[in-house]
């Protein structure tokens, strides 16, 4: 017998009801993500409500340890480095080695504040007094790998996934024999990678990367070998590029910094549904390590640290919390 008029209603309305629903379920799962327009692998938002406390704005200072060698390395007076020995310039790096490592160290240890460091695997080994001494003050700061060194071993970019997977790979392992810890997330040296560095880390086991710097919140990049939480590492909060670059005195990161942080925090307190944010602040030895330099950090850190809403923690933390949800 032929089905009735309404029955044939009745089944195509089911039918496109069944239709509608899947339509949106597949929009749910794939919701959030975009392909990210430096590698082209799809990236997703990661939402946090709050981050622990109630806080909204989390907020950690990555603290660059790295081997430059002689020679080579930043500049403070670009006219004179054709000068064979250019002593200034020399002079210039190694007083943030000699004097910077622990300065920093000691500021952020009297003000309970926790470190994250971002190491060149070659430290601990060619410098070995100062990194005793600065381990001795921060025993508990989170160590992110930060390649062999910065100027002659720097990631193999045009030699191939393979050979980034290799340089990752002895970069972890002599990490995890000097300092007894195998990182977890990864800053290129110089801030210089391509597609195949995302791809090569996560193969080789890290988990969050601070190669990223266009977001106020946290993102997952899918790479062929698994996942990178992104964690936001602002071009223009980096102390070196504002010194060096741009020529800004301490006194004038400090009001940057502050601006920065407390925008945020203003941000969160007119809209406190928003998502909470997130900013690693890089700073260098030479720089942030000089007293000026750590005067003005100080200043910073002091005021941020009456700020309801702000979290100051360190990158695996935010790790952890963000894997936690």
């Amino acid at each position: 017998m032929a089905p009735s008029t309404g029955s044939y209603l009745a089944g195509s309305r089911l039918f496109g009801l069944v239709l509608v629903c899947l339509l949106m379920a597949a929009a749910t799962t794939t919701s959030g993500y975009r392909p990210d327009p430096v590698t082209g692998f799809p990236q997703q938002s990661i939402v946090v409500d709050s981050w622990p406390g109630d806080k909204k704005v989390a907020v950690c200072f990555v603290f660059y340890v790295e081997v430059w060698g002689f020679g080579h390395g930043p500049d403070f007076r670009p006219d004179m480095v054709k000068r064979k020995p250019d002593l200034v310039n020399e002079y210039y790096r190694q007083y943030g080695i000699n004097e910077g490592i622990d300065r920093i160290g000691r500021l952020f240890a009297r003000l309970d504040v926790p470190l994250s460091v971002a190491l060149s695997a070659l430290f601990p080994d060619q410098r070995p007094e100062i990194w005793a001494s600065f381990r001795e003050i921060q025993p508990g700061a989170s160590i992110i790998a930060h390649g062999m060194n910065n100027s002659t071993e720097q990631l193999p970019l045009a030699q191939g996934l393979k050979a980034q997977e290799v340089y990752v790979r002895k970069t972890l392992d002599l990490v995890e024999k000097s300092v007894g810890v195998r990182p977890k997330g990864w800053s290129s040296p110089s801030v210089y990678a391509n597609v195949d560095t995302y791809t090569a880390t996560a193969a080789e086991g890290i988990k969050y990367s601070l190669d990223a710097m266009d977001s106020d919140e946290l993102s997952r990049l899918q790479t062929p070998s698994g996942s990178l939480l992104m964690i936001p590492y602002p071009v223009v909060t980096v102390d070196m590029g504002q010194n060096l670059a741009r020529q800004q005195m301490p006194v004038m990161l400090e009001q940057l910094w502050t601006d920065y942080v407390m925008e945020l925090v203003h941000e969160a307190e007119v809209d406190p549904d928003r998502p909470a944010t997130v900013v690693a602040i890089g700073i260098h030895p030479f720089v942030s390590g000089t007293p000026s330099g750590a005067a003005a950090l100080r200043r910073v850190l002091e005021r941020i640290k009456e700020e309801k809403l702000v979290w100051l923690t360190d990158v695996d933390s935010i790790y952890d919390h963000a894997l936690g949800q």
